[in-house]
């Protein structure tokens, strides 16, 4: 059995979930997804695991089969309009999920899509990507070997997208990958006090809120809500791909000015953040693990509830060895978050 991880020391409240909820309200949003969704038990995994665990479903958020990036993209979208433009550019792999909800979401808003997607356009649609053509959005297929060098600096990904954007698209509001900028994960920081809130009427204590992390953003939001609240909920996010050499760096940056556009400036540091690297990756992103494919089944199984193989079935299959291992205390509830992404199971 291994130590229990340890979450952040508690500072109490800095803001009230009122003073919160009135921070987020002065930032515009267009209403996408419908709110508040499930935090349901999983009963019968419950009794398996001896310790109350729960599914909070982000993955029924809207539209065209949902996922966690609703909640990001409802800020960004907003930002577009504000600033007048009638364009949107994003990017991802090619069965990406998050251009897949930007594609679908921009269509809703009257915005054009354009989509960079990372790697060769395959022989045939499936998956994500027969969704994205399904909605029109302009595809640009960007081959590795114009990619960075150094690819797992997010920043300069980043600059490089932004550069082919420019070239390929003209005028236009640029979303980098995941939506993972403060802007976007204000969010997860809204989604935190719905968190907090269905907690405290579940009457769960110091719950473990497991989350899946790619680009960063969801557990960047979560971070500084929950961290703005003093919420009792203890977040872990699990790396599931490895994209990023300075990832907890830049989850932390972004948390920070959340807290900061939020009108509660403070400096968030990785020490604050449970952030779980290279035990669960498996040999990259978007690459299944045993240990995943096993989860997936389980779960299914158990309660009926399906993973997507990038991102849920291994942050999932990272919930079930840590508890194993004793890493989440011995009865504590467990929350996780699913965010979607059920299209890759067909790819």
């Amino acid at each position: 059995m291994s130590a229990p991880i340890q979450p952040p020391h508690a500072i109490g409240p800095r803001l009230s979930a009122a003073q919160l909820a009135e921070a987020l309200e002065r930032f515009p949003s267009c209403r996408i997804g419908q709110y508040p969704t499930p935090l349901v038990p999983l009963e019968r995994l419950g009794r398996e695991l001896g310790r109350p665990v729960l599914v909070k479903r982000d993955d029924q958020l809207g539209p065209l089969l949902g996922g966690n990036k609703t909640r990001k993209l409802e800020y960004l979208l907003a930002e577009a309009h504000r600033r007048g433009f009638k364009r949107v550019v994003t990017a991802g792999g090619v069965q990406s999920n998050h251009v897949r909800l930007t594609a679908a979401a921009a269509r809703l808003q009257g915005l054009e899509p354009h989509l960079l997607l990372l790697g060769e356009r395959p022989a045939r649609a499936t998956a994500n990507l027969l969704l994205d053509e399904l909605v029109g959005a302009e595809l640009h297929f960007v081959p590795s070997t114009r990619s960075p060098r150094r690819p797992g600096r997010f920043a300069e990904m980043d600059a490089f997208l932004r550069q082919v954007a420019a070239e390929e698209v003209g005028e236009h509001y640029f979303i980098p990958i995941g939506g993972s900028t403060w802007l976007g994960s204000l969010g997860y920081a809204r989604a935190a006090l719905e968190i907090d809130e269905q907690v405290r009427q579940a009457q769960l204590r110091d719950p473990w809120l497991i989350v899946a992390a790619g680009s960063g953003g969801t557990v960047a939001g979560l971070l500084a809500g929950l961290f703005l609240l003093g919420s009792s909920v203890c977040l872990i996010g699990i790396d599931i791909g490895g994209l990023w050499t300075d990832f907890p760096e830049h989850i932390c940056a972004d948390a920070s000015a959340i807290c900061a556009q939020l009108g509660s400036p403070c400096e968030l540091h990785p020490a604050q953040l449970p952030l779980v690297q290279g035990r669960y990756q498996g040999s990259g992103y978007a690459v299944p693990t045993p240990e995943s494919e096993a989860a997936l089944r389980r779960l299914a199984r158990t309660e009926g509830l399906l993973l997507d193989p990038t991102y849920t079935a291994k942050a999932f299959a990272a919930l079930l060895d840590l508890a194993a291992r004793g890493e989440l205390g011995a009865d504590s509830p467990v929350i996780f978050l699913h965010t979607g992404g059920l299209p890759g199971v067909f790819a």
